[in-house]
């Protein structure tokens, strides 16, 4: 390259904490209140207040619980001494690739060389893939980590599932004093690992979370629903779970580990059975459990990684699908495992009580009053819910990202309405469905290839056109990153807002 250097725009994000929010989840959150109140008093139907009025209590107890829990998280900040501990750690990262889409592959490996705070090396493990050896993207990536001074390996064996991708990429960093696990599609922030770290200044923390949002948000409108869902049930559920050191579940996008927590637990991670037969996933969740059994679990709020979103509704089911089953899976673990004097255990019980209460209110609603009593509940009761679902997915407006105008992300909020009744029907019949067939072990998704491509994810957003390059591959849809000198790209995030 001559003359001036071009620079490549990386994705970037971060959460902007204003006022502005928590007034207005104040403001939807009372106007919710005044439409059940409305609603409950509205025609012949005041008389089921009293029926139900203990479970209109509790509910709106846990809710305005939940509200100041997730209020209460703070990114972590660290002094000049934690620092200097931070920077003395061996940081690992370990990526297992099976049928990844060549784009989405290079994306997050280059985003590694972007990092504020440079990993100490990089461990891939290709799981035995049948779309694609990466024999160029292998080249690419070997040349470019030498560049950066960047120790890495890069292993194909035999398919053999996800966890013992990762032991294998363990098994060549036993140095590593953290490790970080991340998917194949995952595109680190450049602040991504110095923020992931920084938590563990504290030594009680065990495991931090990162956040998690769409790299592929405009792809379709189910991967724009999906991450205005998936990002708030973030930054309220997770941030109140954070808030009291006990994260229930990491992403697999982004999360870090004391090596302890890893190498210690390695032969029950790798052999895990439920039903007599062996465990393929919720792999991040069984890792965050291991961690809550030795200390704190939490959540990093300016530590963001960008992901590929299913954007068809075959793909999206079957991811559902395994999340639930594995949430059952792990809920019993909970039970058995977890001690009593663990936060953890408590909000794990809580949020089964909510769900069990939830789905009694919405069949004596819907079923008993209309059968038993000729009670139809009137429909201004509708309202409430899609108050309570825009009040919280105000905190999805307060995450800022590089490549996408707040406009476009106000748009994206209004369709809270359609995420719920997605939750309200189709996702409530997965979740029990799921619940029903936990024996069910199998990965579900990603067996063909992959399902979503990076060429796709080109929308009104300038992204793929800046990053898309030709990939030698059997399919004319991988796009080319500029190789651009390591040093230069280390602070070249270019917000737009």
């Amino acid at each position: 390259m001559t003359g001036r250097r071009r620079r490549t725009p990386v994705l970037a994000a971060h959460q902007h904490r204003s006022g502005t929010i928590l007034i207005g989840i104040v403001v939807l959150g009372c106007a919710a209140a005044w439409a059940a109140q409305h609603a409950l008093a509205a025609s012949d139907y005041a008389h089921t207040s009293s029926r139900l009025s203990l479970v209109w209590v509790a509910l709106f107890f846990a809710f305005m619980t939940q509200t100041l829990m997730y209020h209460l998280e703070r990114p972590r900040k660290v002094s000049a001494r934690q620092q200097r501990y931070l920077d003395s750690l061996h940081i690992s990262i370990l990526v297992p690739v099976y049928n990844e889409d060549p784009g989405y592959l290079r994306l997050g490996l280059e985003s590694f060389l972007r990092q504020t705070r440079m990993p100490d090396s990089v461990h891939i493990v290709d799981d035995g893939s049948t779309s694609s050896d990466y024999t160029h993207i292998r080249t690419w990536w070997q040349q470019a980590a030498r560049n950066a001074g960047l120790h890495t390996t890069w292993q194909r064996i035999p398919n053999a599932g996800k966890r013992h991708a990762q032991a294998n990429a363990v098994d060549r960093s036993g140095d590593a004093d953290i490790y970080i696990t991340c998917d194949s599609d995952s595109c680190f922030a450049p602040n991504a690992v110095a923020e992931a770290l920084a938590p563990f200044a504290r030594p009680r923390v065990q495991s931090v979370a990162g956040i998690v949002i769409a790299t592929n948000n405009h792809a379709s409108l189910l991967a724009r629903v999906t991450d205005l869902w998936f990002t708030t049930t973030q930054l309220v559920d997770r941030s109140g779970q954070s808030a009291v050191g006990a994260v229930m579940v990491n992403s697999g996008p982004l999360a870090a580990y004391r090596a302890g927590i890893i190498r210690d637990n390695l032969g029950s991670y790798l052999n895990e059975t439920f039903m007599g037969r062996p465990v393929m996933f919720s792999d991040d969740s069984l890792l965050t459990l291991y961690a809550q059994e030795r200390g704190l679990t939490v959540q990093q709020p300016s530590a963001v990684v960008f992901t590929a979103m299913p954007e068809s509704w075959g793909h999206f089911s079957r991811m559902y699908l395994r999340w639930m089953r594995g949430s059952t899976i792990r809920s019993v673990w909970r039970m058995r495992y977890l001690s009593v004097a663990r936060p953890a255990f408590w909000l794990h019980l809580l949020r089964w009580f909510q769900v069990f209460l939830v789905q009694m209110v919405t069949v004596w609603l819907v079923l008993v009053e209309p059968i038993a009593y000729t009670n139809l509940p009137p429909l201004s009761m509708l309202w409430v819910p899609f108050l309570i679902g825009w009040a919280q997915g105000l905190r999805y407006l307060s995450v800022i990202r590089s490549d996408e105008r707040i406009r476009s992300r106000a748009v994206t909020w209004l369709l809270m309405p359609l995420a719920i009744v997605l939750a309200w029907t189709a996702l409530r019949w997965l979740r029990w469905y799921g619940i029903a067939t936990c024996a069910r072990t199998g990965w579900g998704t990603r067996q063909n290839g992959a399902e979503v491509s990076l060429a796709t994810a080109v929308g009104p957003q300038p992204l793929a056109a800046a990053m898309l390059a030709d990939f030698p591959t059997a399919r004319v849809r991988a796009v080319k990153l500029l190789d651009v000198d390591t040093e230069t790209t280390l602070q070249t995030a270019l917000p737009r807002r």
